[in-house]
């Protein structure tokens, strides 16, 4: 296995271009485990870390540029008031050691159903930002999984950063495992609300073959909200609509039965998820409107 150094990011990808197998490496805490495991063996392993610009993240007016290597403990510290569903989900990878260490960009090109980042990214409408020496492109969230740990990269490219949407709203995450650090989600729900656009958002983890949205439940909650005037007053949301979504959002679960849980557990799980983590949001979108009308 040999060891590829590049210095810059242009110097990264000429080496992608030249040696498309190489399997890029900053954090580690997914690729090592493949690794040691002898579950993969790669013939090129290139190391990202000598490029600082990954690990930098800029606040624009509308959206976070969010560097591919920047490590999830930062999200969690510095960009909770930015990117809230993100930073929730980034406080419950694993253990403070890995927190680190990985990153949202490793997350992306391991493209695991069970990423902790997914189903926050996609609530949040992020984009992937790709490139090689062939220029560079923007992947809606939406298109970027495309089967088990199989992504929209093409061979030659690299992730240079993230784009994701400042949220406008209230931002939920949920996960379940069989304790609360140090474990791969049996399943994992977020959920965005985007008061501006009238819309709600929603990411689905590990409980189909890719990181999926609750397009029916999103489409169903949106349409309830918006007739019955809630956007504007900040009332109760009733306990049946509540449920609809929930049921809704279960329904767009493709789970099977693992060593984790059952297929039938998982769809379960998450529309207990879905009815909590918008009685969360809710709540915290009425404390709001109510605080706007004393003001």
């Amino acid at each position: 296995m040999d060891f590829l150094r590049p210095a810059s990011w242009e110097e990264a990808l000429a080496v992608k271009a030249e040696h498309p197998s190489a399997a890029p490496i900053a954090g580690g805490t997914d690729l090592m485990v493949e690794i040691n495991f002898d579950r993969r063996r790669p013939q090129y392993l290139m190391d990202l870390n000598r490029i600082t610009e990954l690990a930098e993240w800029e606040v624009g007016e509308e959206s976070v540029r969010l560097g591919a290597g920047v490590p999830y403990t930062r999200i969690v510290e510095e960009l909770r008031e930015e990117l809230p569903g993100l930073a929730l989900a980034s406080h419950t990878v694993a253990s403070p050691q890995i927190r680190n260490r990985g990153s949202v960009g490793g997350n992306l090109g391991t493209a695991s159903p069970a990423g902790d980042a997914h189903p926050a990214l996609l609530a949040a409408d992020a984009e992937v930002e790709v490139a090689s020496v062939r220029g560079s492109r923007r992947i809606p969230i939406d298109e970027f999984f495309l089967g088990p740990k199989r992504n929209a990269l093409a061979e030659d490219e690299l992730i240079r950063c993230v784009h994701i949407k400042k949220a406008t709203g209230p931002q939920q995450f949920s996960k379940v495992g069989t304790r609360n650090a140090m474990v791969i989600a049996v399943c994992a729900f977020g959920l965005a609300l985007h008061p501006r656009d009238r819309k709600v958002r929603t990411g689905i983890g590990s409980a189909a073959p890719t990181p999926v949205r609750a397009n029916a439940a999103e489409e169903f909650l949106a349409a309830a909200l918006d007739e019955g005037g809630h956007w504007e007053s900040g009332r109760t949301i009733a306990p049946a609509v509540a449920r609809r979504f929930a049921e809704l959002t279960a329904e767009a679960c493709q789970p099977i039965d693992d060593v984790r849980g059952s297929a039938g557990y998982r769809r379960h799980a998450v529309s207990i998820m879905a009815r909590r983590t918008l009685g969360w949001a809710w709540q915290e979108y009425c404390d709001g409107v109510r605080s706007r009308s004393c003001a």
